[in-house]
This record gives C-alpha cells, structure tokens and sequence, in this order.
C-alpha cells in the first residue's frame, strides 16, 4: 500500500513540474521580443500606424477616437496586443492625446530623444520596440506623470 501511494505522489509531482514547465515556455514566448522587419510591419500595420510605431513618427493633435475613451478596459499596443495601460490611469490632460498617470509594470522600455534638441524621454512597447509616445513630470497624483500616448498606437479593449 505504501508502494502504491508513494508511486501516485511521484506521479502528482511529476504532473505538476510538467505543468509548471509548460506554464514558464508559454510566458517566455508571450514575453519575447518582436524583431520583425519593414515589410511584415507593413503588412500588420495601416501606413498611420507604421508612421508612429515604427519610425517614431506622431499623430495629430485631437485626432484619436481615443480621446474620448471612458469604459473600463485595456489599452494595448496596436504593434502586438500587450496591455500597456489600465483604463482607470487614463485622464484628461487637454493636450488633444490620450493620456495616462501610470503604465502597467514592465510593458514598457524608456530613452532620450532628442528631435527638438530639447531632451525629451520617449517610451515604448517592451515587446515590439513600438513608439508610443513621450512622458512629463506634469501630471496628476499619485505619480505626477503624464504618458502622452499617440491614439493610433493603441487599441482599446473592453472589459
């Protein structure tokens, strides 16, 4: 009998390792970084959306439909779906993007920008390298930061 019950907890714990194993690749490749070229972006992507995601380009002031935003959701990237904000970050900031006082821990990667001269810090999807927008010291509590996001470099999902 004690054969019998050691040999099924062998079994259970191997089953269980198996399970955790599985668990940790499908994390890995959800979590691994995109390296697509041009012409697969394209094909992905409308020309607006390649223009911001991939060649850091931004849209124009108080043209996203996201603007208005309010239900309860996600807003992921538009390059690969990982969820980059949480609906209740999102305000209103008046400058005509959608912006948010905080992101989702680890869905995105910082550096300097320059393209002014000015020193701005741009961000982007840790997943895919797509340029999302910049962020300021000027937004509301509790971070007092302001993630300005291009609308088209978003999709919204409901929930």
């Amino acid at each position: 009998m004690q054969r019998r019950h050691f040999l099924a907890i062998g079994a259970a714990l191997g089953g269980l390792l198996a399970l955790h194993r599985s668990a940790q690749s499908a994390s890995a490749a959800n979590d691994r970084k995109w390296d697509l070229s041009d012409d697969e972006w394209r094909k992905r992507l409308t020309a607006e959306q390649f223009q911001v995601l991939r060649q850091e380009g931004t849209e124009r002031a108080g043209s996203s439909a996201l603007n208005g935003e309010k239900r309860k959701g996600m807003f992921v990237c538009a390059g690969c779906e990982l969820p980059l904000f949480k609906s209740e970050t999102k305000y209103e900031s008046g400058t005509g993007w959608p912006s948010f006082f905080d992101f989702i821990p680890g869905s995105l990667g910082t550096k300097t920008d320059y393209k002014i001269v000015y020193p701005r810090t741009e961000y982007h999807c840790i997943r895919c390298g797509g340029h999302q927008g910049h962020v300021f010291d000027d937004g509301p509590k509790p971070t007092g930061k302001r993630y300005c996001n291009n609308g088209v470099a978003l999709k919204f999902m409901p929930g």
